[in-house]
């Protein structure tokens, strides 16, 4: 198996900035960087043939844009446009779209399960050049064909959590991006739902790199705290502190109570912190657990350039 390392650029970030850290990020010798599409920040298909024009060798990953947002023949489009670009470089990621989100714009489906499972299935056989034919419950399609199909198609992955969505994601996709926190336990327990052998994980991860181990805790515990909720069960699930952890979450009544409540050892485990030999040792855990990719997030408020020369340094080091 690959074992990668990457950074996801914060989409709180404005799109004039993504180019610059996109670059920093391959000058550190990261094989992969990630781009967020959520409403109503920057589009991802726009910010990522920016980035990839900006940079020369790194992949980019789009985790994830929402499966009902864009008609599958437009969205197959424009992938196959940006692979044809740059061959090689590009990872596409979808998922359900947040329902409130969706809602909004008056995407979500009635069956959030079965737009996205039509979605990417079709996304594959017309990136494959296929002409499709398709009538589903979401989906339809009649003898559409893309006249430039890239030579090299882009891997799919896709961002769900639920039983049946990663099932489904074994069925239609090339790999699995697992949300932040995203433990060697919960990359062992989506393999086993997934029941697919030859289907990649990513894994969105909180980077504190910090020689005082307890500084690095603090650092991340607000970040923690904010990536955990009541849909959190199947990561936290099979920890063998889950139960407790989900009661907490049930019991606080902010995300700051929540912050105030995690425990040392649990911020350990559900972020990537603390000295250089620790994230590396961290980072070879899920390696060994079945990740492909790691992903690196810096903590919010923090100097993103920091965060990627950190990273850099555990990729030499992971490399050494």
């Amino acid at each position: 198996m690959v074992s990668r390392l990457g950074v996801r650029i914060p989409r709180e970030l404005p799109a004039a900035r993504l180019t610059g850290l996109a670059r920093r990020a391959e000058q550190e010798g990261l094989d992969e960087v990630w781009i967020v599409e959520d409403c109503f920040y920057a589009g991802g298909i726009a910010t990522a043939s920016a980035v990839l024009a900006a940079t020369e060798k790194i992949t980019l990953g789009i985790g994830i844009m929402p499966a009902v947002a864009r008609n599958p023949a437009i969205a197959a489009m424009e992938i196959a446009a940006l692979a044809e670009l740059y061959p090689g470089r590009l990872i596409a990621g979808f998922g359900h779209g947040v329902p409130s989100w969706m809602r909004q714009i008056d995407a979500w489906p009635k069956s959030a399960l079965a737009a996205f499972e039509e979605t990417l299935t079709v996304i594959r056989r017309l990136l494959a050049g296929e002409r499709v034919s398709f009538e589903g419950k979401h989906v339809r399609l009649d003898e559409v064909e893309l006249e430039f199909p890239p030579a090299l198609p882009p891997k799919l992955v896709a961002g769900v959590r639920g039983p049946k969505s990663l099932a489904a994601a074994g069925r239609v996709a090339d790999g699995t991006l697992l949300a932040e926190p995203a433990t060697p336990e919960y990359v062992r327990a989506t393999r086993d739902l997934i029941g697919v052998e030859d289907h990649s994980i990513a894994t969105y991860n909180w980077l504190a790199l910090d020689a005082d181990p307890e500084r690095a805790r603090e650092r991340a515990r607000s970040d923690v705290a904010s990536a955990i909720g009541p849909n959190s069960g199947p990561a936290l699930e099979p920890l063998d502190f889950g139960a407790e952890l989900l009661a907490e979450v049930e019991a606080a009544t902010d995300r700051e109570d929540l912050a105030r409540r995690l425990r040392p050892e649990w911020i350990d485990r559900l972020s990537v912190s603390g000295p250089l030999d620790r994230c590396v040792e961290q980072i070879r855990a899920l390696y060994a657990a079945g990740t492909e990719s790691v992903i690196l997030l810096p903590l919010l408020g923090e100097p993103e350039e920091e965060s990627f020369a950190a990273a850099g340094r555990i990729a030499a080091a992971l490399r050494g």
